[in-house]
């Protein structure tokens, strides 16, 4: 998205410059931001582990691809009105919410190839491909159809779009 120059020069109005920002900020918030940072490692680490398996296990499986970057959006840094502060802490959450997000579905596709079974207690908040799961305890269906389900990404795709 593109704004025109008026808005622009609005959005450079409300933009906090980062020293008062830091001057603005509680001690105790300061100094959990290394704590929080440090997580950066294992979302690398996370990432890289994912990315070899999808490589290696999805052809294999008959798997469609997950893109990456349907997940992982960076477009908060092009906003003005944040200063460089902001902006860090934006590319940080959009990395680790797309990244968990990213491999959440990747999990979903793995889930729904071995074991597309619905759980017998209510899923919180259940992944994109559960609804086509078979229900809990119910041989018959499973034997029936945990085969076309584990094999319908394209089918659900469709579905879906």
């Amino acid at each position: 998205m593109t704004f025109s120059l008026e808005t622009l020069h609005e959005h450079r109005l409300f933009k906090r410059p980062a020293w008062k920002q830091i001057r603005g900020t509680r001690l105790l918030d300061l100094k959990s931001v290394p704590v929080i940072y440090a997580c950066v490692v294992a979302f690398l680490l996370l990432d890289l582990s994912v990315a070899i398996y999808k490589s290696i296990c999805f052809p294999i499986y008959g798997i469609p691809k997950v893109r990456r970057s349907d997940y992982l959006v960076f477009d908060r840094g092009r906003l003005a009105y944040l200063n460089a502060i902001e902006k860090l802490g934006c590319i940080y959450c959009s990395y680790a919410n797309g990244l968990l997000t990213y491999i959440a579905e990747i999990a979903a596709q793995t889930e729904q190839h071995f074991c597309p079974i619905k759980h017998a207690q209510p899923v919180l908040r259940p992944h994109s491909r559960y609804t086509h799961f078979v229900p809990y305890g119910d041989a018959r269906p499973y034997r029936a159809r945990s085969e076309p389900v584990a094999r319908g990404y394209g089918e659900f795709v469709a579905r879906t779009k």
